[in-house]
């Protein structure tokens, strides 16, 4: 049978409420008697009814996580870092997928219109500022990424400072015909993530500061993610500017669909075109060759997200706070080659 604070109480030799007092932090007790009931608690495995603590605080202990896609490598990394963060703070977390269609991003930020959940991590990729001011449900809401950033707390690295410094690890190799795959094409207007828009900006901001002319030929606007998707964007690469000697891609699942491609076409990375990437993923780690890539502290972007929601949940009232996580350039065998490419 399940042990009851009661119990705790009757083991340790002290009351109810000074068990409930040590459970809860509460300073003003003495070491004698904190170790005493610490003690009886490890002794007896006794573990506190959360829901139950939960309901007297009028909170159920349940958040949202709503994120465009779990296909992605990335935002499954991300959520399971999340889901881990939480389980510190005694919270669980409810994941949803919303391909980033805005009818489900709607449902999620009213709080899928019920009262169910303490609040919500939303990756936004087709709701607009203006929803989210008047949104009728007032649920706590902390975004990922930077679309929306000044419309609720936020945290996400700086897109446009990571392209720059993966453009400039190419140029500092010597790479002077730099292509690009991921760009945003202007008809996708609010469907495409900001990130895209604000990566092309560091890639043409790296260009310009190594007095490198913009090329257009070198700009891939790939839609579609699939394999076949960034094979159809790689040749239509060959096609329009054959003579490219480095690649960037906006996220290292393209950049390593990129490879296989190149390589089927009888092209050598990085002998031929080196390539980069962004999101360190697990499997570029393990590709051949291993993918150099810009590294977000997932971790970071996970805390913090999680520190924040809790801030609103107990209330803080605030203006909208936005935190830049940071990234570190990862170069590996893509660009550096099997021989340049330090061990990990």
């Amino acid at each position: 049978m399940r042990a009851t604070i009661r119990d705790v109480a009757k083991l340790a030799g002290v009351s109810i409420k000074t068990v409930s007092n040590v459970l809860n932090d509460y300073p003003y007790l003495t070491p004698a008697t904190k170790e005493k009931v610490e003690r009886a608690l490890a002794e007896l495995d006794y573990r506190p009814n959360i829901s139950a603590r939960n309901l007297r605080r009028g909170r159920t202990g349940l958040i949202a996580l709503a994120l465009p896609s779990m296909r992605s490598p990335y935002f499954a990394e991300i959520a399971h870092l999340i889901v881990k963060e939480a389980e510190t703070r005694d919270l669980t977390v409810l994941i949803d997928c919303t391909e980033g269609a805005r009818e489900r991003e709607q449902l999620v930020a009213e709080g899928f219109r019920s009262h169910l959940i303490d609040g919500m991590i939303l990756q936004p990729w087709s709701l607009t500022a203006a929803y989210l001011r008047n949104r009728p449900d007032r649920t706590p809401l902390v975004l990922l990424g930077e679309r929306l950033q000044r419309s609720a707390d936020s945290v996400a690295i700086d897109s446009r400072a990571a392209a720059a410094a993966a453009t400039e690890h190419l140029i500092g190799l010597g790479r002077r015909r730099i292509a690009v795959i991921g760009a945003p094409p202007q008809s996708q207007g609010a469907k495409r993530p900001q990130e895209s828009g604000r990566r092309q900006q560091g890639y043409t901001d790296a260009l310009a500061r190594a007095d490198l002319p913009f090329d257009p030929a070198l700009v891939v606007h790939q839609l579609e993610h699939s394999p076949e998707g960034v094979a159809a964007a790689v040749d239509e690469l060959l096609a329009s500017a054959g003579d490219f000697d480095a690649l960037f891609c906006f996220n290292d699942r393209v950049a390593l669909g990129a490879i296989r491609t190149l390589h089927s076409r009888g092209w050598r990375v990085p002998e031929d075109v080196a390539v980069v990437g962004i999101d360190d993923i697990e499997a570029a780690r393990l590709s051949t060759p291993s993918l150099s890539t810009i590294s977000p502290d997932k971790q970071m972007i996970a805390r913090t997200a999680l520190d924040m929601l809790v801030e609103r949940i107990d209330g803080l009232d605030r203006p909208a706070r936005r935190v830049v996580a940071e990234f570190e350039l990862v170069p590996r065998e893509s660009t550096l080659g099997a021989d340049g490419a330090g061990q990990e």
